[in-house]
């Protein structure tokens, strides 16, 4: 696309227009997505609850989500008198930015990524990380006391799995080799008896797959993880005192970051845009599809653990965190990095 744009505006001028489409056609059908997912995610808690859902706005109730976000954009933006005002207006724009950063380095298919960099992986880290921030300001810009609770419990809870998936992806690297996203889906193709795609089905990366799973449940606050919303005793948790659009981008960023584990989960562990199998007849579904399905799944998997798992205490959290799933990963980093030593580089 660059080059296209080049041959009339220069290399300079075809890469900014090239790269502003790109930025559009992510941020644009993810925006979507996230209407969409929304949708999908209350018709799969009232169809496990055996309610109907939304079936009025539109067919299906498929507009219900667009009625909903319409509904919200009306209202007032109402700002406490004794908040911070530019810290609180500010949080739940960084959550939502931040949940959109991070797809410039996911690889939809061969060659189909934004930015297609050698420390994609590093850079989805240090993203990931910025999220906390939007949740803390706008608990503590909002100058109330649950608000700011349900800041401190995300903090602790994001720091304290942040640690595990660390270790976790220090398997995949180490395993690929790489910290580039497309070069680890590459490494994953005929991974398992030459026509198996994907680390997951490999015994040593199989529990880190689970691990991963469960741990990007916890970052993004989802069921059973979902203490920063406890509103049995934190009201609605860090957005209590958000209104209008406001409190929909907290939305929006909450569910693209889902959306984005999903993504994760895809891409490290399950092939990513490959498919299942490395059989020539499936890779004439275009990879982008197969990448969709698979986040498709995990998602299924995030609505499915949000119905039917009920909450968990706060010290129960903190100690899955710390006292399993920690001393876990780092145990299975020194498995992996030893058995490569042994049988890769013949140490």
């Amino acid at each position: 696309m660059t080059d296209f744009f080049a041959g009339y505006l220069g290399y300079n001028g075809g890469w900014f227009i090239a790269t502003i489409i790109g930025i559009l056609l992510i941020a644009l059908p993810l925006m979507l997505a996230v209407a969409m997912i929304i949708y999908a995610d209350r018709k799969i808690w009232a169809a496990m609850a055996l309610r109907r859902g939304p079936n009025v706005v539109g067919p299906f109730g498929l507009l219900q989500s667009f009625a909903d976000g319409l509904k919200v954009f009306l209202k007032e933006t109402i700002i406490p008198s004794s908040a911070n005002r530019g810290l609180f207006l500010i949080a739940p724009i960084i959550t939502f930015t931040v949940a959109l950063l991070a797809w410039a380095v996911i690889p939809f298919g061969p060659e189909m990524v934004l930015a297609n960099v050698n420390v994609g992986l590093l850079y989805i880290l240090a993203i990931s990380s910025l999220g906390v921030y939007g949740i803390i300001l706008s608990g503590w810009a909002s100058n109330s006391k649950y608000p700011f609770y349900s800041a401190i419990r995300a903090a602790a809870q994001m720091v304290s799995y942040e640690v595990s998936i660390g270790f976790v992806l220090v398997t995949v690297v180490l395993w690929a080799g790489t910290f580039n996203l497309g070069d680890i889906i590459q490494m994953q193709r005929g991974h398992i008896f030459g026509f198996i795609n994907g680390f997951a089905f490999n015994p040593l990366l199989f529990p880190m797959a689970v691990v991963f799973l469960i741990s990007s449940m916890a970052e993004t606050g989802r069921a059973p993880f979902d203490l920063t919303e406890a509103e049995s005793e934190l009201v609605a948790g860090y957005q209590t005192e958000y209104s209008s659009m406001s409190f929909a981008l907290f939305w929006l960023g909450e569910y693209g970051n889902v959306l984005l584990m999903c993504a994760l989960n895809a891409t490290l562990f399950w092939g990513g845009w490959l498919p299942p199998v490395d059989w020539a007849p499936l890779y004439i579904v275009p990879g982008i599809f197969w990448l969709f399905a698979k986040i498709l799944f995990f998602f299924f998997v995030f609505s499915w653990v949000k119905a039917t798992v009920p909450r968990y205490r706060y010290d129960q959290l903190m100690r899955l965190g710390w006292k399993i799933f920690l001393p876990l990963s780092l145990f299975w980093v020194f498995l992996v990095s030893g058995y490569l030593m042994l049988t890769r580089y013949g140490a």
